[in-house]
């Protein structure tokens, strides 16, 4: 096909892919490996190098299931990340490359899921491009819920008095440093009455990843004379401020809690970061949208873009050929 080589991540790369990813201007620190391994035993790594002329020109987060190649299923997005010099022509032939390499080793699909340009430290849409080429699927888009600090934002009048009766309620906001007060009262029983569901991360595992990336995991909690009302976890990033898990107390609706707490992260905490990322209202692969949640992120000012999943047949790679002209 070409000069590049393919070789599956091991262990002893682990320097190499990480200085990429310092290096990259479409990733984050969820593509370390000490974030992509803090649940290694649910997933079959089968993370990717792409080398032209053995210099590392591209790597793939991602795993195995079956016949299939995902982008990582455990990492809330990702797709192919590359340095800020790499070129569309390149990404082309690395991405004509990468489904080559998976054909001939007997991988019929590769969902790739992108990474929101939000994240992006600089434009790095060519992936959508090669998608397209290669006439991927879109088989999946969530919508985000994020705010432009650089763009004007009116917050409703609903939000405005929801803070007031905070202040009145002399709510006190706390950033700390544990996480068994959030989990165990306000976020892991909510989740469980809502959506019989947990969290994606057990406390052990959120301790773990602290740990590792101190300056970008955040704990914010919120208190009425001292006993925990609510909270949120924020994953923090260059350009981004992210919000993993939102919980209050459903038995103090009338505080005003959340509506406090987020207009301290958005203007004071992270006022700094150009991005503030609710996140998604989604579920069932994106097709139903929480009417309610996403109301209450846009009355702060809040507007959408969207986060795509594709499906692409491994043997497409015929598709990228001769398109230059």
């Amino acid at each position: 096909m070409s000069q590049y080589t393919i070789k599956k991540y091991e262990e002893s790369d682990y320097a190499l892919w990480n200085d990429f990813v310092n290096q990259a201007k479409n990733a984050t620190f969820l593509f370390h490996r000490d974030f992509m391994e803090y649940h290694k035993d649910r997933f079959e790594d089968f993370s990717l190098l792409i080398f032209e002329e053995e210099k590392l020109k591209a790597i793939l987060p991602a795993n195995k299931q079956g016949n299939s190649i995902h982008s990582h299923q455990g990492l809330t997005y990702g797709g192919l990340v590359y340095r800020e010099q790499t070129k569309l022509k390149s990404v082309i032939s690395i991405f004509r490359n990468l489904l080559f390499f998976l054909d001939k080793n007997n991988f019929d699909k590769l969902f790739l899921k992108t990474l929101p340009s939000i994240y992006h430290l600089k434009p790095s849409e060519e992936i959508l491009y090669a998608l397209f080429l290669a006439e991927a699927k879109l088989s999946r888009r969530d919508s985000l819920s994020v705010i432009d600090s650089q763009q004007e934002k009116t917050i409703s009048k609903i939000r405005k008095r929801g803070i007031k009766k905070a202040i009145s309620n002399e709510l006190i906001i706390k950033e700390e440093s544990q996480f068994e007060l959030f989990w165990n009262k306000i976020l892991i029983p909510n989740l469980e009455k809502t959506h019989h569901a947990k969290p994606v991360h057990s406390i052990e595992e959120i301790h773990i990843l602290k740990s590792f990336f101190p300056e970008n995991i955040h704990q914010f909690n919120i208190y009425k004379d001292d006993e925990i009302v609510g909270g949120t976890t924020v994953f923090e990033t260059q350009n981004v401020a992210h919000c993993q898990y939102i919980s209050k107390d459903p038995d103090k609706e009338d505080l005003g809690s959340l509506d406090y707490l987020f207009h301290y992260l958005i203007e004071e905490r992270f006022s700094q970061k150009r991005f503030f990322d609710f996140g998604i209202s989604n579920e069932n692969q994106g097709k139903n949208l929480n009417e309610g949640l996403t109301y209450w992120k846009e009355s702060f000012g809040a507007s959408t873009i969207v986060h795509d999943f594709y499906e692409v047949d491994t043997a497409n790679y015929t598709k990228l050929e001769d398109i230059l002209i």
